[in-house]
């Protein structure tokens, strides 16, 4: 199935019961999606806990630290986090919890010294792009604040692209940060060595539900059939692929609406 263009997405409402009865998961993005202004919102968490009790898988899959995800996973009601847009994840196993990397610890090493020369470049020529506030937290990635406590006017967005990318690394640009990426990871890559690994199941794209907002959803919303995105969706981050699907409320109210729609369909 085809990506529609951005100015045909398709109402929530035309995601009918028979696709809906096909879903075993949802995979969502966090920042913007779940949450707004920084903060999960209600409706969203509740829609949560409303999917899991219907006995659906729940996977997180977001840009945020990998020390984030930790509490993601221990602390609300999925079975797995991805942290980094794909570099990591951490799940529950029993009583214990877990964690997997896209790379192997060799090859993270080498991709910390590419980081560090990137970080050097960026405080050299371009000082208005910072580092953003949850860097410390990081394992695998380096991110820039955009739009969460600073604002980069579009040209310095592109500039600090260019630093990024002049230095072998790839980028992907969120709702809040500009990530340097040194792997060949990204959420739909990071979800498919995920899933197996930690859920113990092949990954079916046709078997999920992606949700998300953002420039770095782009390639899951390429990878699954099954794609929306909340009202607030950045269009103008999108290049090549976009959501199936589009809900009329924003942000975690939008997340909810999604939720609502997919068991509503689903019931006998």
């Amino acid at each position: 199935m085809s990506a529609p263009p951005p100015d045909r997405l398709r109402p929530l409402s035309e995601l009918d019961a028979p696709a809906c009865a096909g879903v075993e998961g949802v995979l969502f993005d966090v920042d913007d999606t779940v949450t707004k202004d920084g903060r999960l919102e209600r409706v969203a968490y509740d829609a949560l806990w409303a999917l899991r009790d219907a006995g659906l898988r729940l996977v997180a899959v977001t840009g945020r630290p990998l020390g984030w995800v930790d509490v993601l996973a221990r602390h609300w009601p999925v079975d797995l986090a991805i942290g980094e847009n794909g570099a990591g994840w951490v799940w529950r196993e029993g009583e214990r919890f877990r964690e997997g990397y896209f790379d192997d610890a060799p090859t993270r090493e080498r991709q910390r010294a590419t980081l560090e020369d990137i970080a050097a470049a960026v405080a050299a020529e371009l000082p208005v792009a910072r580092p953003a506030s949850d860097q410390r937290a990081r394992r695998c990635d380096l991110a820039f604040d955009v739009g969460e406590e600073v604002q980069l006017e579009p040209d310095e967005v592109a500039a600090l692209v260019a630093i990024i990318e002049g230095h072998g690394a790839r980028t992907t640009v969120s709702s809040v940060h500009c990530h340097a990426v040194p792997g060949a990871w990204d959420k739909a890559a990071g979800a498919a060595r995920a899933i197996p690994a930690a859920l113990g199941m092949p990954l079916e794209p046709a078997a999920w539900l992606f949700v998300g907002d953002s420039g770095n959803d782009e390639a899951a919303f390429a990878r699954f059939p099954l794609s929306a995105a909340v009202a607030n969706l950045k269009r103008e981050a999108l290049r090549e692929a976009f959501p199936r699907f589009l809900a009329r409320g924003g942000h975690g109210a939008g997340f909810a609406e999604i939720a609502e729609h997919l068991l509503r369909e689903r019931a006998p």
